[in-house]
C-alpha cells in the first residue's frame, strides 16, 4: 500500500494532552515547511524550565513528550517559535499554550 505523507498547510501548536497532566504530557505541533523550531516550557514567573526542541525540524506533524516529574504542581506555559525562509521570504510563527501540572 502506498501511503502519501501529509503536510500541514499552516503552522500550529496544539493544546497538550492530557491537560491537566501528571507527570507527563504530549505536545503536538505542525510545520508546513522545514523550519528552525524553538519549543520551550516556562513557569508562571517566566523562568524557562525545559527546552523540548531547538533546531531545524522538517515539514509535517510532530509530537514531543514533556516530563514534569521534577517540577511542582502549577501552571506552565509552552511557547513555540518557528522561523523559516523559503524563496527569500522569511516567515515566523509564535504561539503559547497553558499547561497544568497536578501532582
Amino acid at each position: 500500500m502506498n501511503e502519501e505523507r501529509q503536510v500541514p498547510v499552516q503552522f500550529a501548536l496544539d493544546q497538550n494532552y492530557p491537560n491537566p497532566f501528571n507527570p507527563s504530557t504530549m505536545i503536538r505541533y505542525a510545520l508546513p515547511s522545514t523550519a528552525f523550531v524553538s519549543l520551550e516550557v516556562f513557569n508562571a514567573l517566566g523562568q524557562r524550565v525545559a527546552v523540548l526542541e531547538n533546531g531545524e525540524v522538517g515539514a509535517g506533524f510532530h509530537e514531543v513528550r514533556f516530563d514534569g516529574s521534577r517540577l511542582s504542581s502549577g501552571v506552565y506555559f509552552c511557547r513555540m517559535l518557528a522561523r523559516t525562509s523559503d524563496n527569500s521570504a522569511a516567515r515566523a510563527f509564535v504561539d503559547t499554550k497553558q499547561l497544568v501540572l497536578m501532582k
